[in-house]
C-alpha cells in the first residue's frame, strides 16, 4: 500500500516552477514546456483523501493520452509525449478558467440537484418528468468555475461567463463547440467497449500562437461517468441503480460514512483493504474503457523511476 505517489518534489533540467493540483503536479519548464505528474492523490467533493490508489496516476495518465490522440482530428492538444507511465508532457498554455462540463444524462450532481427541485442547472433548463440516470434529449452543456487549489468549482451560465468577461463570446462558442464534438467521439468511443459515456468535462487553453487547444485528461474515470450498456434500460425500468464505471462509487461510500466536503465534516478512515478494492476498481475502469489488459508499471520507486525517464526524455526530446 506505501508503493504510491502522492507528493512531488522533482527538480529536472530546465524547471522553473512547479503548480500542485488536487491530483496532477505541474512542473513548468523552458521553452514553453509542461511537464505533468498524474498523482495517485485521490479526489472526491473537491477534497484530497489522505491516502494514495495504488496505479490511479498511471491509469488516469494513460487513458487521457489515448484518448488525446482519439480526438486530436477534432481539436489540438498540448500533449507532445508520455515518457513515463504517471508523466505527460507538452506545450504550455494559457487555460481558460472554466471547466466545460457536459451531461448527456441526469446523474450525479445534476441529479442531486434535481432531486432538490431545481429544473435549471448553469442556464439549461431540465425537463420535468425525469428519473435519475434518464437520458437528456439533448446533451447539456453546465460549465463550472475552475477553483482555486481547496475551493469549491462552482456552476455558472453560458451569459455570465460572458458577461463577467471569463472567456470571450467568441471563444467561448467555440469551446461549446468543441465540447459538443468531443463528447459525441467520447459516446462512439464508449460505444465500442459496449459503455455509456454519461457525462465529462474538457479543460481549453489558448497558445502563445492564440490556437484554442486540449488540455488536461480526457474521458477518464476521474473527469468522467460510464454506464454498462447492457441492461440500462432494464435497470432503468425497475427504477434500480445503475451499473457504472466512475469514481462516483467514491463518492457514495463517502456520502455513506457522513462525509460530503461540507464544513465541519471528517474525511472517513480508508483501511488498506478499502483502498486495495478501489485500486483493483480503477484498473477495472481502465481495462473496460480501453479494451486493453492493464500493465502494472514498476513501483519499487516511482520517484526515482520518474526522475530517469524524464531525464532521459529531456537529453534527446
Amino acid at each position: 500500500m506505501n508503493n504510491t505517489i502522492t507528493k512531488t518534489n522533482f527538480n529536472f533540467p530546465g524547471q522553473q516552477k512547479v503548480y500542485k493540483g488536487k491530483v496532477r503536479d505541474v512542473y513548468f519548464l523552458e521553452n514553453d514546456r509542461l511537464l505533468m505528474v498524474a498523482t495517485d492523490r485521490l479526489s472526491a467533493f473537491d477534497v484530497v483523501m489522505p491516502k494514495g490508489i495504488p496505479y490511479k496516476g498511471q491509469i488516469l495518465n494513460q487513458i487521457a493520452t489515448k484518448m488525446m490522440e482519439q480526438t486530436q482530428d477534432i481539436v489540438p492538444n498540448w500533449l507532445e509525449a508520455t515518457p513515463d507511465p504517471n508523466v505527460a508532457i507538452g506545450k504550455k498554455c494559457q487555460p481558460f478558467l472554466v471547466e466545460m462540463v457536459i451531461r448527456g444524462y441526469l446523474s450525479g450532481h445534476a441529479a442531486r440537484e434535481y432531486k432538490a427541485g431545481k429544473r435549471e442547472l448553469c442556464g439549461v433548463e431540465m425537463p420535468e418528468g425525469m428519473q435519475e440516470n434518464d437520458k437528456f434529449p439533448q446533451p447539456i452543456i453546465t460549465p463550472a468555475t475552475k477553483a482555486e487549489k481547496g475551493d469549491h468549482d462552482e456552476d455558472i451560465s453560458r451569459e455570465n461567463i460572458i458577461k463577467r468577461g471569463i472567456v470571450s463570446e467568441e471563444d467561448y462558442l467555440k469551446l461549446e463547440e468543441f465540447t459538443r464534438k468531443l463528447f459525441q467521439r467520447g459516446t462512439e468511443i464508449a460505444a465500442k467497449q459496449d459503455l455509456i459515456l454519461v457525462d465529462t468535462k474538457y479543460e481549453f487553453g489558448k497558445t502563445a500562437e492564440g490556437e484554442i487547444v486540449l488540455i488536461d485528461e480526457i474521458h477518464t474515470p476521474d473527469s468522467s461517468r460510464y454506464f454498462y450498456a447492457e441492461g440500462y434500460s432494464e435497470r432503468q425500468e425497475k427504477g434500480e441503480m445503475q451499473k457504472q464505471l466512475s469514481k462516483e462509487f467514491v463518492r457514495q461510500w463517502l456520502i455513506s460514512n457522513g462525509f460530503q466536503g461540507l464544513e465541519g465534516q471528517s474525511v472517513p478512515e480508508m483501511s488498506d483493504e478499502y483502498i486495495e478494492t478501489v485500486s483493483e476498481r480503477y484498473i477495472e475502469l481502465y481495462e473496460n474503457i480501453t479494451g486493453e489488459n492493464f500493465k502494472k508499471a514498476d513501483v519499487s520507486n516511482i520517484e526515482s523511476r520518474i526522475t530517469e525517464n524524464v531525464n532521459s526524455f529531456l537529453k534527446t526530446g
